[in-house]
This record gives structure tokens, C-alpha cells and sequence, in this order.
């Protein structure tokens, strides 16, 4: 590679760094003679005080990074995958997911309790339609509320009794080192994560022959097949910003053969299956769930199946239910 750094565009969030720390830490393990810039971008959603409703949904945080790796003021983008659109931007690609962190999604309340012990009428704090419906479906009694703010700013405004509990991602907290400030981890059946959740997007401009080859080295091939079908799922439903959708996929190994070890598995031994779980939600709690499995290599076709299959089964008129200015997270 040259010796021309390649510029890596970030927010300036705590959590946004700490993720461009890790894609730096690889890029660097892959590529020992290559040089790295990074540099820090202020996005819309980072800047706006406003609900993500009034300014346009989760995309507000990747428009600045996408517009600048366009206009070629940097070379690579570091993204939380679940922020980007499943819609791919013309002349940008995802050229690597990482290992995915804890899907999962947890609770932080100010006294540590669980939500089961929430006294009726508490307000619970998220941005999220997913988040929300799921809470709402677990204890139809709490009251949703709005929250903005980076992760520190949201378990702040609890600590400090603005709400009783808020509704986090465990990936951030894990990657912040904070993981042992939440008072319940939701298992996957009581809150399924959104597509994309606890993955890093590096993404730079589709036709960059330094860039995207130098990228590509970071892909993990779980994480990837996992990523493609969450995304043609959501895609294939069309809510947009603006509805409960959640999916998961889990990759399994291939029947045992040699070594079917976890180390084995740790080596980039593809998946042979891929179990994906979906969920569609009105605002008012009521849910559909379904789940299909088959073959890691027709991971897309399996997302827009379970779609089909949640659409066949009423999955439409909960999107239709959804407010149209909220966003999903």
C-alpha cells in the first residue's frame, strides 16, 4: 500500500471513537506499513437537540460520513451497522462487518431494578419503536418517553431523574467498558435486537482500488452472513425509520470434521446454516414473530422469505400502525 494515509472519518461521540479505535487497532494489525488519519465529523444527529422523528430518523447520523466519503474528504467511514439505512448509497459499499459484539438489549434504572420492578406508570426512555413495542409488550403499564443523547447522556438523565429507566444497546456499553451498569440484560425472547445490532460497518466508495481492497481484509464472514440477512429482512418489510422491526441472525458451524472446535470456529470457518429470527410491532405492543432457517449462502433470499412470511401473516397492518415520524434503533 502507499504511504499516503487513508483517512478515517468518525463522529465525535464517545462511543463513535471508541468503535474507530477498534477498525484502527485491525486496520493496522492487517496492514503494519500502511498509514491511517483520523478524523472527526459532526453530524445532524449529533448536533440537533430535536427528536430523531423531527430530523429525519436514524440516517441523520451517516449522511455527513457518506456525503464526505463521496465528495473524497475521507477514504473510510466507521459506522454502527444498525444507524445505516438497508438501502445502500450509490457509489458507497459495506466492504467489512466486524466481529459482532452482544446483540443484546439492557435496562438501566436508577436503583438497579429489573423491568419487572418498575412501579406502574414509570417512564422508560427510548428512541426506538423496537425498543418501545417489546417494553410495551412485556409491561403494558410503563409510560414511553423520548430520549436523546449519547449513551453517557441517556444514563445520566436516569441517574439524575428525568426517567425511571432507559433502554440501551449492550455492545455500546461493552465496548465502553460499562456493560456492569446495567440492571437487566433482555434475553433475545423478551426484546430482539434490530437489524444489525452490535456490528461495525466500515464503508468506503465502492470504486476505491486502495480503500476497499485494504478493508476487505477486516470482514468477518459470521458476522457478514448474518448482517445480509437481517438487512434484506428489514429491506423486504420497507418500515423504514419509522417502524418496530428486529431480526437476528445466528450462524451455525458446519457438522463437525476435522477440527470443530470454538478456536476452529474463531479462525473464519464459515457458517453452513443461519437460523434468523424476526419480529414486526405496533406502537401498542401487540407483536408477530417468526423464524426460517436454511443455507448461510442464501442469506439474503432467507431475509426477504421471513418477511414474506410475517407480511403473509398480518405484518402489514402493524407497519401501518406506526407513527410516521418515529425512528428506529
Amino acid at each position: 500500500m502507499s504511504r499516503r494515509a487513508l483517512v478515517i472519518g468518525t463522529r465525535g461521540s464517545r462511543l463513535a471513537l471508541r468503535q474507530t479505535e477498534i477498525v484502527l487497532a485491525a486496520l493496522r494489525s492487517a496492514h503494519p506499513g500502511a498509514a491511517f488519519e483520523v478524523r472527526t465529523l459532526h453530524t445532524e444527529g449529533d448536533r440537533s437537540a430535536a427528536s430523531l422523528s423531527e430530523i429525519g430518523g436514524r440516517g441523520v447520523f451517516v449522511v455527513e460520513l457518506e456525503r464526505a466519503l463521496l465528495a473524497g474528504e475521507i477514504d473510510i467511514a466507521v459506522h454502527s451497522l444498525k444507524d445505516l439505512p438497508s438501502e445502500e448509497t450509490d457509489g458507497l459499499a459495506i466492504a467489512a462487518t466486524l466481529p459482532r459484539e452482544d446483540v443484546r438489549d439492557v435496562l438501566i434504572t436508577r436503583d438497579g431494578s429489573p423491568l419487572s420492578g418498575l412501579p406502574a406508570g414509570a417512564a422508560v426512555g427510548t428512541g426506538s419503536p423496537r425498543r418501545a413495542c417489546q417494553v410495551l409488550a412485556l409491561r403494558p403499564d410503563l409510560r414511553i418517553r423520548d430520549i436523546r443523547g449519547n449513551v453517557d447522556t441517556r444514563i445520566r438523565k436516569v441517574q439524575e431523574g428525568g426517567y425511571d429507566a432507559v433502554v440501551l444497546a449492550a455492545a455500546g456499553l461493552a465496548r465502553l467498558g460499562w456493560l456492569d451498569r446495567a440492571s437487566q440484560v433482555f434475553t433475545l425472547a423478551e426484546m430482539l435486537p434490530a437489524a444489525g445490532q452490535g456490528a461495525l460497518a466500515v464503508q468506503v466508495r465502492s470504486d476505491d482500488e486502495r480503500a476497499l481492497p485494504a478493508v476487505k481484509t477486516l470482514d468477518h464472514a459470521d458476522t457478514h452472513i448474518a448482517v445480509t440477512a437481517e438487512r434484506a429482512f428489514e429491506r423486504r418489510l420497507g418500515g423504514g425509520c419509522h417502524a418496530a422491526i428486529a431480526a437476528l441472525g445466528l450462524p451455525s458451524p458446519p457438522p463437525a470434521a476435522g477440527d470443530p472446535s470454538p478456536a476452529a470456529r474463531a479462525r473464519g470457518e464459515e457458517a453452513a446454516t443461519l437460523r434468523l429470527l424476526g419480529l414486526v410491532g405496533a406502537p401498542d405492543g401487540r407483536l408477530l414473530r417468526a423464524e426460517i432457517e436454511g443455507a448461510a449462502e442464501e442469506a439474503e433470499s432467507l431475509g426477504s422469505r421471513l418477511a414474506e412470511r410475517l407480511l403473509a401473516e398480518g405484518a402489514a397492518a402493524l407497519l401501518a400502525s406506526a407513527p410516521s415520524g418515529e425512528a428506529a434503533s
